[in-house]
């Protein structure tokens, strides 16, 4: 199925490499369907709006939502990794133009599995902003969990995420109201 043009664009936001994880496990979830195109947030800036078929946003989890400068900041006061801390997915998508006409579209984010009530999606807020925007989700938001702040990964969590781009890239989405 991968030679029908169909292309994606995942654009992402990591701090420890978690999230990074995730969206190369998304990846390889979407190359039987799809081109698939991994993009950092901070090489996004740079470039025109994607023309794709498919675009994926995710990022971690910070304060019970998206990153901004100050917890990109406190993030990269523990560790060593060279972290973008002026430009994050909130901005990219702030910056954003709206589509012309609904484009399917995903939101993903990791979050700290523990304590399992602590609210607060970066999937949820990145899914929020792509509906102003004109995409449409194809399929829910999702989080995936973390052990701890700086990770790693829980196990099992590299294979939901194939598990769920496979999802997303066999489900068509729904069309808004307005449309049927």
């Amino acid at each position: 199925m991968r030679g029908n043009g169909m292309r994606a664009q995942i654009v992402y936001e990591s701090m420890f490499g978690n999230t990074a994880a995730v969206a190369e496990a998304i990846a390889d979830g979407l190359r039987p369907y799809y081109e698939v195109q991994l993009c950092p947030v901070a090489d996004a800036v740079d470039r025109p709006a994607p023309q794709v078929d498919l675009l994926v946003v995710g990022g971690p989890t910070h304060a019970f939502g998206l990153s901004r400068t100050a917890t990109r900041q406190d993030a990269a006061a523990r560790t060593s990794a060279s972290i973008e801390t002026e430009i994050g997915v909130r901005e990219w998508l702030d910056a954003a133009l709206p589509v012309s006409s609904p484009c399917p579209a995903a939101a993903f984010g990791t979050k700290v599995a523990r304590p399992p009530w602590l609210p607060g999606s970066a999937a949820k807020g990145i899914g929020k902003r792509l509906r102003g925007l004109g995409y449409r989700l194809a399929v829910a938001p999702a989080d995936f969990h973390v052990t701890a702040m700086t990770g790693p990964l829980t196990p099992g969590e590299r294979e939901r995420a194939t598990a769920w781009a496979t999802k997303l890239a066999t489900t068509r989405p729904e069309l808004p109201k307005a449309s049927r």
